[in-house]
C-alpha cells in the first residue's frame, strides 16, 4: 500500500538531518522543516479551488446538457488557470466613498483562517499535520473569524447593496454556527474526545464483519446528526440556496461587489476552500475518516479519504443546481425553528444512549 505519510516523514528527517550537518543549528533546522511543510499546504489549498471551480463547472454543464469549459487545454481542464491569471492581473478598484483600510483587509481576514483550518484535519496515516486535542473546536472557532471579514467587505465598501450583503451574512453565518456545532455534540458524546482524528480513529472496524462503524450508521442519532450538519455548512459557506448574502437577483453580488481583480477571487479561494474543510469535517466526523474496505489493501488511507470528501463536495455542488434561494426571512426561520430544535432534541437522544451503552 502506498501511505504518503511515512514517506513524507522520512523526507522530513533526511531533509532536516542534511541541514544539520551544513552546519544549520537543530532549531533553525526543524524551523525550516516546518516552514517547508507549511508552504506545502498554502500551495494545496490554494489549488483546491481552481479544481472545484472547474468540478463545479463541469457538473453543472452536466445537469443543463452542456459542455462546460472545453477550449482552454484538454477538456477545458487549464480554464480555471486561465481565470486565475486573468484576475491577477485585472485592475484593482477601490471606490472612492469607500474606508479604504477596511476595504482592502476584509478579502484578507475572510481568507486567512481558512489554511490554519487545514492544519488539524486527518488526511490518512501519517498526514495529520497538528493532531489538537481540540481539533473540532479548534476549526469553528478559527472560521467564525470569516465573518468579521464579510462584514468589512460590506461596510468598507460604502455601498448599500454590499451593507446590506454584509449583515445578511453576518446574521446568516452566526445563526447556522449554532445548529452545526449543536449537531457535532452527538459526535463527542460517543467518543469522549475532540480530536479529528481520534474520532476518525475510533470509527474504525465493523459491525457484524460487514457495517463499518461509522457515526452516520447510529440509528437515528447519526442521520439527524449528519443532515444537520451538512445543511448548516452548505448555510455557512454561502452556496445555494443558502446564498442571500451575495442574491445576485437582489444585491447584485452583495458584500464582493466592489471588489475587483485578486481581491475578488480572495472571497471564492475562501468559499470553496470552506467547502472542502466542511466535507472533510464531515468524513472525519460521520463516515469513518480514511478507513475503508479493504480492496486487497490495495487503496491507501489518504485515497479513502479524500474520495469520500470529494463525495460531498459533489452534495454541495448537486444542491446548487437544484435547490431555489430560500427568501431572506425563510431562511431564518428554518435555522431557528427547526434545525435548532432538533439539534437539541438530538443531544438528548445521544445523552439517553451513552447511558444506556454504559
Amino acid at each position: 500500500m502506498f501511505e504518503l505519510g511515512p514517506i513524507l516523514s522520512h523526507v522530513f528527517q533526511v531533509l532536516q538531518t542534511w541541514v544539520i550537518g551544513h552546519g544549520v543549528p537543530p532549531l533553525g533546522a526543524w524551523i525550516l522543516a516546518k516552514a517547508i511543510q507549511v508552504g506545502v499546504i498554502v500551495l494545496l489549498v490554494s489549488l483546491i479551488p481552481m479544481v472545484l471551480v472547474y468540478a463545479e463547472r463541469k457538473v453543472s454543464a452536466f445537469m443543463q446538457a452542456r459542455l462546460g469549459p472545453m477550449n482552454v487545454g484538454p477538456y477545458g481542464i487549464l480554464q480555471t488557470l486561465a481565470d486565475g491569471i486573468k484576475l491577477i492581473f485585472k485592475e484593482d478598484i477601490i471606490p472612492i466613498g469607500s474606508d479604504r483600510i477596511v476595504h482592502i483587509l476584509a478579502p484578507m481576514v475572510v481568507v486567512a483562517p481558512v489554511f490554519i483550518c487545514f492544519a488539524p484535519l486527518p488526511f490518512g496515516k501519517g498526514l495529520v499535520p497538528i493532531d489538537l486535542d481540540i481539533g473540532v473546536l479548534f476549526i469553528f472557532a478559527v472560521s467564525g473569524v470569516s465573518t468579521i471579514g464579510v462584514l468589512m467587505a460590506g461596510w468598507g465598501s460604502g455601498n448599500k447593496f454590499s451593507m446590506l450583503g454584509g449583515v445578511r451574512g453576518a446574521a446568516q453565518l452566526v445563526s447556522y454556527e449554532v445548529p452545526r456545532v449543536l449537531s457535532v455534540v452527538p459526535v463527542l458524546m460517543f467518543y469522549g474526545t475532540q480530536s479529528l482524528h481520534g474520532i476518525a480513529m475510533a470509527q474504525q472496524g465493523r459491525w457484524f464483519g460487514v457495517i463499518p462503524k461509522w457515526f452516520i450508521f447510529y440509528p437515528v442519532i447519526g442521520q439527524i446528526a449528519f443532515l444537520i450538519f451538512l445543511i448548516a455548512s452548505v448555510a455557512e459557506t454561502n452556496r445555494t440556496p443558502f446564498d442571500i448574502p451575495e442574491a445576485e437577483s437582489e444585491l447584485v453580488a452583495g458584500f464582493h461587489t466592489e471588489f475587483s481583480g485578486l481581491k475578488f477571487a480572495l472571497f471564492f479561494l475562501a468559499e470553496y476552500a470552506y467547502v472542502f474543510v466542511s466535507s472533510a469535517m464531515a468524513v472525519a466526523l460521520f463516515l469513518g475518516g480514511d478507513d475503508g474496505f479493504s480492496a486487497g489493501g490495495i487503496i491507501p488511507s489518504w485515497l479513502w479519504f479524500i474520495g469520500k470528501t470529494f463525495a460531498i463536495v459533489f452534495l454541495f455542488l448537486w444542491f446548487r443546481w437544484t435547490f431555489p434561494r430560500l427568501r431572506v426571512d425563510r431562511l431564518m426561520q428554518f435555522c431557528w425553528q427547526f434545525l435548532l430544535p432538533w439539534s437539541i432534541v438530538n443531544i438528548g437522544l445521544a445523552g439517553l444512549a451513552v447511558l444506556l451503552l454504559k
